[in-house]
């Protein structure tokens, strides 16, 4: 995949890719929601990345891409295994018993995990004010946002799998940071075609695991239904090959701090869904978190933003 110009790419390119990646990765959380209500989490996972592993290493071959040897290949099941069997496996399994704007909230605290993971930036994150700042007020936040939930799952006996959900999705905020950084400084050679190996890796373990969790165990195809179906299509087209398509070319054409303001507009997106149309509810308080965890993503966000400015300025 050639690396473009910033000069010469459409502003309505840039707005679209933007709106992709905003919209569709928010919406998401909905759509594993209503898929994992009748497809079991691992099962799921594997339907997921299998079919959009083999259509997008499809895609590269027709294209006329090599595949990619071993040296490619290895850090791509590596980093694939963190971030999609790790990372949104965790998202998966939680959304059995957490509503989807909650998991969606969780999640958007992930750039905290990437500064405190990403050991060779320490120097450079936390000397930083602004993101020391954004990591307080991100605690804060995610303290208001799951503290009531916390203590209910604690003393509660019928909300022990909620307490158990947050700590599947604490791991796979983790992973996924983990995940990301590995591939960052390991991976080589065609993003796409290390992307379709991620899938598969990924698509692979989860096919494989399905059978360890018992997850075929009393599952019927014919029970799934039509709206459960039409959740996969969803997934894979829009979730596992759009939307990460536009998320890799924004990566080229625009500074990667603007690039991951995803992380805290796709909650917004993801709340707005379970509100509207699966009945979900918030508190003050849950909403009172989500602003705070917004703000602070803002704050760490606008640091590396004025950096990367500075670069290009004293570049030029």
């Amino acid at each position: 995949m050639p690396v473009s110009s910033k000069k010469s790419v459409l502003p309505l390119m840039v707005i679209i890719a933007f709106a992709t990646v905003y919209i569709v990765w928010g919406s998401t959380y909905f759509f594993i929601q209503v898929a994992v209500q009748h497809i079991p989490p691992m099962i799921l996972g594997a339907l997921r990345f299998i079919a959009s592993g083999i259509m997008l290493l499809g895609w590269c071959l027709l294209k006329g891409e090599r595949t990619g040897g071993w040296k490619q290949v290895k850090p791509a099941i590596i980093s694939g295994l963190l971030l999609l069997l790790g990372g949104t496996g965790a998202v998966i399994w939680a959304e059995k018993w957490l509503p989807s704007s909650l998991v969606a909230v969780l999640i958007s605290s992930s750039p905290f995990w990437f500064i405190i993971l990403d050991v060779p930036k320490w120097r450079e994150n936390f000397t930083s004010r602004s993101v020391i700042a954004g990591l307080i007020f991100g605690f804060i936040g995610v303290n208001l946002m799951f503290g009531e939930k916390l203590m209910a799952a604690i003393f509660l006996t019928h909300n022990r799998n909620e307490i158990l959900g947050l700590c599947i999705l604490l791991a796979g905020t983790m992973s996924w940071a983990g995940g990301s950084l590995y591939s960052k400084y390991h991976s080589s050679g065609s993003i796409t075609v290390s992307s379709a190996w991620q899938m598969l890796a990924a698509g692979i373990a989860f096919f494989l695991g399905s059978f360890i969790s018992g997850d075929w165990t009393g599952f019927e195809w014919r029970e799934v239904t039509t709206g459960a179906w039409f959740s996969v299509a969803y997934l894979v087209i829009f979730g596992s090959l759009a939307a990460y398509s536009a998320y890799v070319w924004l990566l080229q054409v625009r500074p990667a701090a603007q690039v991951s303001t995803y992380a805290y507009v796709n909650p917004v997106i993801a709340v707005l869904l379970g509100v509207f149309f699966a009945g979900e509810h918030m508190t003050l308080l849950q909403v009172s978190g989500l602003t705070v965890i917004i703000v602070s993503v803002m704050m760490i966000n606008l640091a590396k933003y004025r950096k990367e400015k500075k670069r290009l300025k004293n570049a030029g």
